[in-house]
């Protein structure tokens, strides 16, 4: 099959990211001709001055609609592509020069009608945002699980680096109307379809992520609220591992309340889990800042995803009650 590459990018009141997303991509080693389209969803800030410098550089496309979030601004962006194959970014990556090359070589190699790849930290990114990157991806927080090796057979692309072909698009209808977890929701319809996904290694992005501490627990409190009601639509998907941030945080607590009758053993746990995340942060990052900023981060991450997910279970049984 022959392959012809259509990179979607919903944008929000970003034009700086966009840039840099673009400029990206003029970097590209992939011979092949793609087409960019920016779907501008209702932003106050827009990006058509920073589009304007790219139009003799990339096939780009420009199109302006009314807020509707991005999983449905993603949609209206492929609706208007001419490739057979979409690739979707957030406007806070930065595209290695080799992705395209890498993902064609992936596809031809083993073609499938959706695929997902990582995301990395770029040197240029922030120690707060090396430190995100590390507790988002690292084996010892979320068990590699947003892209590494041991997820290939049945992996969940997430919508900062998501690849799904016209056909499947079609099948589907894309991304539901749902804010917050809709890339999981649309992977699990593609598996209902039978459709196949895969992971690309080498199809890495440099994802920024967001930008401080209030932000990213925002991010992910709003993750694990998700995440009950996409076990509720799809029963199937449910793991116990989704269990583990609110048990983490709630043992805890437990360990800080065992210290006030001299019970110090639980909180030794947790004191070795943390060396153990400082250590491996610092042989991954080379910095001392960012191996304590990651111990920081990977606390308000497991915080935030457990609350939220407390919070979403809450909210289901209260739907239950008031339909029985």
């Amino acid at each position: 099959m022959e392959l012809h590459f259509s990179i979607i990018i919903p944008v929000y009141n970003r034009p700086n990211e966009i840039d840099e997303l673009l400029n990206s991509l003029t970097k590209q080693t992939f011979s092949d001709k793609f087409e960019v389209i920016i779907v501008e969803d209702g932003s106050l800030l827009k990006s058509d001055k920073i589009i304007f410098k790219y139009q003799d550089l990339l096939n780009i496309k420009y199109f302006e609609k009314e807020n509707t979030g991005a999983g449905l601004s993603r949609n209206f962006g492929m609706q208007q592509a001419t490739g057979n194959y979409f690739i979707i970014f957030d406007s806070d990556c930065v595209i290695p020069k080799n992705y395209l090359t890498e993902v064609a070589k992936a596809l031809k190699l083993k073609y499938t009608d959706a695929f997902g790849g990582a995301d990395a930290a770029h040197e240029d990114f922030t120690n707060l945002q090396k430190a995100i990157n590390y507790s988002m991806t690292s084996f010892l927080t979320t068990g590699g699980i947003r892209g590494s090796k041991i997820a290939v057979n049945k992996f969940q692309p997430r919508s900062f680096n998501f690849g799904i072909s016209k056909s499947a698009f079609v099948a589907t209808g894309g991304f539901s109307s749902i804010k917050i977890g809709e890339d999981i929701d649309l992977t699990l319809r593609l598996w209902e379809k039978g459709f196949e996904t895969q992971f690309v290694e080498k199809g890495y992005v440099y994802h920024k992520r967001r930008t401080s501490i209030k932000q990213f627990f925002n991010q992910t409190f709003a993750f694990g609220k998700a995440r009950p009601l996409l076990n509720k639509k799809y029963p199937k998907s449910s793991k116990l591992t989704y269990w583990f941030p609110s048990l983490f945080i709630a043992g805890l607590l437990f360990s800080i309340s065992c210290l006030f009758f001299e019970l110090v053993f639980f909180v030794l746990i947790y004191l070795i889990y943390l060396m153990l995340l400082f250590i491996d942060s610092f042989i991954e990052n080379t910095s001392i800042k960012v191996a304590g900023l990651s111990v920081l981060t990977t606390l308000v991450q497991f915080t935030g995803y457990g609350l939220g997910f407390i919070l979403g279970l809450f909210k289901n049984i209260n739907l239950l009650s008031r339909s029985s």
